[in-house]
């Protein structure tokens, strides 16, 4: 049983269209509503599922688009539908946890809020609970934390946290400084150096602390936020929410908190190792997935299941298949194949993260742009 006073409330953001994903991951249905991991359970629900053990479902909050809602209350049966925040247009991550926060705070002004992404995978549950109580407690202290993955190789595909001392008594650190993406000569020395973290995207602190620090940074941010807040229980939230959403900056709350906060010494860091992936592309997804002998992954289907695929002298394929159509294979080697009712994707793996290109130039089609 969760202790109440003093539990996480847990802010799960569902938004975005995973472009690397397409042409599973669309406009109308993102990745973090499909199983992808061999489960029944979609991304979403997993990642609800893993805040058992540190949120009740009451104190649970999607953030979601228009256009989501229905399907993630469908998904999300335990969560209370008050507790779905529905953003008018996509605003980035700043305005979406700054709601959340505000309509918290409304609850209970000094909680412990934890902001997590709704497409992670994480392999050890647990360890995961464990470093987000050591992250609840930096944020008692006053402390915005944010989640640090200990690289496992020099990747090019995620933002690190350059660390500085040790707070306290341990295990948190300081931040000293966010970095962009770096090259993979950057991103060896930083990995060499022992200094630095892959930056996760999640974050934990209390909300008062999170909100005055929003003020600090981002006056019109957190202006118009107050304002949709102070209406969130009243008969004007939609006309409020219609008028103000619009005007708010759109921006990540990395670099519209988080970077300015840690040069002043008000960020710290709890390392994380279980086991986390941010399945960002098709080979990312072929990586964490059972592949069979020859390194083959069938997404969505357990090894044993080979309904629908026939391959034959194939290596490292990721193989993504639809109802009611064979894939068939021989002689290939380092592909991603996905297969949908109206749209077929052939890539090399090494070029998977690229796939947003092709998403970008349909949306720049008048002819293909129904493809999205």
């Amino acid at each position: 049983m969760i202790e109440q006073q003093g539990a996480l409330y847990g802010v799960v953001l569902a938004g975005g269209t995973g472009t690397r994903l397409w042409p599973l991951s669309r406009a109308g249905h993102p990745k973090f509503l499909h199983p992808l991991t061999g489960t029944d359970a979609s991304l979403l629900q997993a990642t609800v599922d893993r805040l058992d053990q540190l949120s009740s479902a009451d104190r649970v909050f999607v953030v979601t688009g228009v256009a989501h809602a229905a399907a993630v209350s469908r998904q999300l049966t335990e969560v209370p539908a008050d507790n779905v925040l529905v953003e008018p247009s996509p605003r980035d991550s700043c305005a979406a946890i700054a709601l959340a926060a505000a309509v918290i705070a409304r609850r209970e002004p000094e909680a412990v809020m934890g902001a997590f992404a709704s497409d992670h995978l994480i392999a050890d549950k647990d360890k995961f609970t464990q470093v987000i109580q050591a992250a609840m407690d930096g944020a008692r202290q006053g402390l915005l934390m944010t989640l640090g993955i200990t690289p496992t190789r020099p990747e090019t595909g995620y933002g690190y946290l350059e660390c500085g001392s040790v707070v306290g008594d341990g295990p948190v650190m300081a931040v000293q400084e966010f970095k962009e993406k770096p090259t993979y000569d950057v991103a060896e020395t930083y990995v060499k150096s022992g200094n630095y973290l892959w930056n996760a995207g999640m974050f934990v602190w209390r909300v008062d602390v999170f909100l005055a620090e929003l003020a600090r940074q981002q006056p019109q941010l957190a202006a118009g936020i107050s304002r949709i807040a102070q209406a969130w229980d009243s008969p004007a939230r939609e006309e409020v929410l219609g008028e103000v959403w619009p005007t708010l900056p759109r921006i990540s709350v990395d670099y519209a908190v988080m970077e300015g906060a840690a040069t002043v010494g008000r960020v710290g860091t709890i390392p994380g190792d279980f086991g986390w992936n941010d399945v960002g592309d098709f080979h990312t997804l072929g990586a964490v997935l059972a592949a069979d002998n020859s390194g083959n992954v069938v997404v969505g289907r357990d090894i044993a299941d080979t309904s629908g695929v026939l391959l034959r002298e194939t290596e490292n394929l990721v193989v993504v298949p639809t109802q009611g159509r064979l894939i068939a294979a021989l002689g290939v080697r380092d592909l991603v194949i996905v297969d949908t009712p109206d749209a077929v994707l052939v890539c090399p793996r090494d070029r998977a993260q690229e796939v947003k290109q092709l998403v970008d130039a349909l949306r720049d089609s008048t002819e293909h742009s129904n493809y999205i």
